[in-house]
């Protein structure tokens, strides 16, 4: 969708010229992503947090698979991390539950048992259907008010606050 909108319009239709904008995007995303990105301000302090308290971290994201796992081993490779999961072809992209719900499965837990954190309306869409607990975070790029009305129902201010209502 992004390629579809970032092409002028009588390109956006053609699906020959979106797949070479996709594969473009990708190359261009992979040899960059290092250069801007950053973690938020204390998210090293929560993972420390729900690390000493047991609970497992997953990560599931719309970004594409290898993406993930190369972005997670770099800013997160001192956690353990019990799944980890991107974007694949024969997975259903969030708002689409089943990819969490994999995550519940392989972890031998049930959606009530997890705490979904997220930033997008996305998130909090995903964490619903998959019978999650929605937290919204509110140091991302989503409006309070975006979350809150997709189904947020804690709202974080900051990292540490989560680790206030497990």
């Amino acid at each position: 969708m992004l390629a579809r909108r970032a092409l002028p319009p009588a390109l956006g239709n053609n699906e020959a010229e979106v797949q070479a904008c996709v594969l473009a995007m990708r190359d261009e995303y992979g040899a960059r992503w290092r250069q801007k990105t950053r973690l938020y301000p204390s998210i090293s302090e929560l993972l420390d947090g729900l690390t000493s308290k047991g609970v497992p971290l997953t990560i599931l994201s719309n970004k594409p698979h290898a993406f993930v796992e190369e972005i997670a081993h770099h800013f997160f490779g001192q956690w353990r991390f019990a799944w980890t999961q991107g974007a694949r072809p024969e997975i259903p992209r969030k708002p689409d539950p089943a990819a969490a719900l994999a995550i519940c499965r392989s972890l031998r837990m049930s959606g009530e048992d997890f705490l979904y954190l997220g930033d997008t309306n996305t998130d909090m869409q995903t964490a619903i259907a998959a019978g999650m607990f929605p937290v919204g975070a509110l140091w991302g790029f989503r409006p309070e008010g975006e979350l809150r009305e997709a189904g947020a129902r804690f709202l974080a201010a900051s990292p540490p606050d989560v680790l206030s209502i497990l």
